[in-house]
């Protein structure tokens, strides 16, 4: 028996999530494999690399099929454990802090399924683990609706985009609309923890005191996540992975220039095999169709009214998301009861 299966690696593993910016499937027999096919709610773990413990992602429906590979770790809850629970552990900052002490390896950090195992949980009964994981799962449950809003936005600003750039005959250079600025280099360890984003090629990677570029403003992987488009509203910091925009139209929010580089096809911008890399040089001489000053305006007002409402989302999703991880260890450790939580 044959099948296409996607296969589930380390690099697909992120932070809470499963990233798609190289896909492998398995298209041999899937005889004796049943084993490792992946269901929904199965937890994954990446093994190795430099955030080993924070690459955990909970499998969702939508999916599937998906079936793991070598050196991503499968959790599945015991009798009278509940699934979603073992994902809030797993989820929590007190494993993140368990891996850092026992990983091993000097280049690469790397955990085993041992290790993972040996990860000491406390866990009530199999009611009260259900109660928590509602109450959790209904502030995720916000959090996921509005990441859907804001999508659903987006995809409303790039129909918008598609529209105009149809109705456009003048070619010209990515280059002639704006310029690629290089990040600078900042230590995680110097990063104070609050205040500005700080920005690499994944996306915010954590918070500064100061800031190094005026919001709004657009973020492009250079080096790692290659080509990645991130759009930031407040002031922030990008590090030296990569490049910022400087818009040569004075564009008022950068909307355009934010759907113009979506539109673009990074990944064959890659300069080196070994760690990939996109060539500024390369990027800024892409064709592309050139749209009049007075268009430009006109489709960046259009996307205002769009754009603040993805603002506001955003913040509610910190909110929720900062309440949520403040809630988590409290729940699990017992120091804040169910019944005390509306």
């Amino acid at each position: 028996m044959k099948g296409k299966l996607k296969v589930v690696r380390g690099e697909n593993v992120t932070l809470g999530t499963l990233r798609w910016d190289s896909e492998k499937y398995w298209n041999h027999s899937i005889e004796d494999l049943e084993k490792y096919f992946l269901k929904t709610d199965d937890i994954v773990i990446g093994m190795d690399g430099s955030r080993v413990g924070q690459n955990r992602a909970i499998i969702r429906e939508n999916e599937l099929p998906l079936i793991l590979a070598q050196r991503v770790a499968r959790l599945r809850a015991k009798k009278n454990f509940d699934q979603k629970f073992i994902w809030y552990q797993i989820y929590s900052k007190r494993f993140m802090d368990y891996v850092d002490a026992i990983q091993t390896g000097t280049s690469i950090p790397h955990i085993s399924p041992s290790l993972i195992n040996d990860f000491n949980i406390s866990a009530p009964d199999i009611k009260e683990q259900k109660i928590i994981t509602e109450t959790i799962s209904s502030l995720d449950d916000k959090i996921d609706l509005l990441h859907r809003q804001n999508k659903t936005l987006e995809q409303l600003g790039e129909a918008l985009f598609r529209q105009d750039t149809m109705e456009s005959e003048k070619v010209g250079r990515l280059g002639d609309v704006m310029d690629l600025v290089y990040g600078k280099t900042m230590k995680e360890e110097t990063r104070t923890g609050n205040g500005f984003p700080v920005v690499g090629s994944s996306g915010i990677v954590g918070y500064h005191s100061d800031y190094l570029v005026e919001g709004p403003g657009i973020v492009i992987g250079r080096k790692g996540t290659l080509g990645k488009v991130i759009y930031l509203f407040e002031n922030f910091f990008p590090i030296d992975t990569t490049y910022f925009v400087k818009s040569k139209n004075n564009s008022i929010g950068l909307f355009y220039e934010y759907f113009l580089l979506k539109t673009m096809n990074f990944l064959e911008m890659n300069s080196d095999s070994a760690v990939p890399g996109l060539n500024r040089d390369i990027a800024l001489s892409t064709e592309i169709k050139i749209l009049p000053q007075h268009i430009i305006s006109e489709f960046n007002n259009q996307c205002l009214t769009l754009f603040q409402k993805i603002k506001t989302n955003t913040n509610q999703i910190r909110t929720l998301t900062q309440l949520r991880d403040t809630l988590l260890p409290k729940l699990m450790s017992g120091e804040v009861r169910v019944n005390n939580v509306n």
